[in-house]
């Protein structure tokens, strides 16, 4: 029970929390510094996601160019970089991963 308690208040919690963000978002201005910042909280949270995923290899640290995640990430980036195309990134990176995983 007291599992379930715990839950729901931080469920709560984090509706709240976004809510309060909902609801003042038009009634107060943000500075245009926390405005910027908060563009880049999608960017931050997706790579803390991400990171941990290519840089590991059958859960240990692999920072090598044996890691065909590590590689495929790479790829992906560059990819984003220079097309600035959503499917073009998967495309490449899944394309290099599978490559270097069927090779290896």
């Amino acid at each position: 029970m007291n599992l379930w308690i715990l839950m729901l208040g931080l469920g709560l919690l984090t509706f709240l929390t976004r809510l309060s963000f909902i609801l003042l978002m038009g009634r107060i201005q943000l500075p245009a510094a926390f405005q910027r910042a908060l563009r880049l909280v999608p960017i931050a949270a997706l790579s803390a996601i991400i990171a941990p995923e290519l840089g590991y290899s059958n859960g240990t640290l692999a920072l090598s160019l044996a890691n065909p995640r590590l590689l495929a990430g790479l790829a992906a980036t560059l990819v984003a970089y220079r097309t600035k195309n959503v499917i073009y990134t998967i495309l490449a990176g899944m394309a290099v991963f599978w490559l270097l995983s069927f090779w290896a």
